[in-house]
């Protein structure tokens, strides 16, 4: 219906782009990719997408508005190009905190990106484990919002004979649903952290107590992200106060923005499992002195760009 498949990466995913590529058996378009002394972005597509099905592969992370910005320009390139269909496929989706007016005289500013996704020419987004759900509103084209949690209980069903009574702890209790379902996956009882923000946007935040039971029990602490730390390090700190045998950190996406490496590496933690939605540096990887276990979502996502273009289900892969 859209022709072949043609598969682009952002300077930010090429890794996880060449892994989705040997996934599907289809070789990355070559792109040139230039920022000018001024910091203005220029993109060239070195063959010709006219009638083609597109799928940009480029996460949003740090540097955050560099990369958003490469991402909608490739995205408008490909629509001057005549491209047939074009989906913005973003691991890892920024400002997705920003969903609503928390406070007076603020922005929706994930609304604002999805508005200039759309603008910019995409035709379709995949993305995966959305901060809030309600940001899929914010589109009108169509998409498919995946999660990664399966990856990361399938790894953790194969740790489950070493670990001691396992209890999982969700970090907050804005993500006690999904922190529930995680639990029932692995067949194992919840407790939540109880905490406290001051000071609004960027506030500071406080463990306050654990609902549940963790004593002589190791701890799974399941977030969706981990920016700073400073949740995990107040859960983690938290925890072990009660009694909690040993740690174990999970997320979707390892954003570890400074100083969240730092934190993480003098916290007793036995193990951080994450996902490849974000890059992590060799030197962060290093700071963490061989704990931090990465998952790829290259399987899922190929798998997921292979039945859009087919034109089959997506649901299918979870069961729905």
């Amino acid at each position: 219906m859209y022709g072949g498949i043609k598969l682009f990466s952002g300077t930010a995913s090429v890794s996880l782009a060449k892994k989705i590529a040997a996934y599907l058996g289809e070789p990355l378009s070559r792109r040139d990719v230039i920022e000018f002394p001024n910091e203005n972005l220029f993109v060239r597509l070195q063959k010709s997408v006219r009638g083609q099905d597109v799928y940009v592969i480029q996460t949003t992370t740090t540097p955050v508005h560099r990369n958003l910005m490469e991402l909608l320009i490739m995205l408008q390139t490909l629509r001057l190009d005549s491209a047939s269909r074009v989906t913005a496929v973003i691991p890892y989706m920024a400002y997705a905190r920003s969903d609503k007016k928390d406070q007076p005289r603020v922005s929706i500013t994930a609304r604002l990106v999805a508005d200039m996704i759309e603008v910019a020419g995409a035709d379709r987004y995949v993305t995966l484990d959305l901060h809030a759900g309600q940001i899929q509103g914010f589109f009108s084209i169509p998409g498919d919002v995946l999660t990664a949690f399966h990856i990361l209980v399938d790894y953790l069903h194969s740790k489950l004979d070493s670990l001691h009574d396992p209890v999982v702890v969700a970090a907050d209790l804005g993500f006690a649903k999904k922190g529930r379902n995680f639990a029932a996956q692995i067949e194992a009882p919840i407790a939540f952290v109880e905490k406290r923000r001051s000071g609004g946007a960027g506030a500071n935040v406080e463990a306050l107590t654990i609902i549940g039971s963790v004593q002589d029990r190791d701890v799974i602490i399941v977030d969706d992200e981990i920016d700073t730390a400073n949740s995990i390090a107040q859960a983690v700190k938290l925890v072990k106060q009660v009694g909690a045998r040993d740690v174990y950190v999970v997320c979707v996406h390892p954003v570890f923005s400074y100083p969240a490496v730092e934190r993480l590496a003098c916290l007793p933690i036995k193990e951080i499992i994450a996902t490849d939605s974000v890059p992590v540096s060799v030197e962060k990887r290093d700071k963490l002195r061989g704990r931090l276990k990465i998952l790829s979502v290259a399987p899922l996502i190929g798998e997921v760009i292979r039945r859009a273009h087919e034109g089959r289900s997506v649901g299918e892969l979870f069961h729905e």
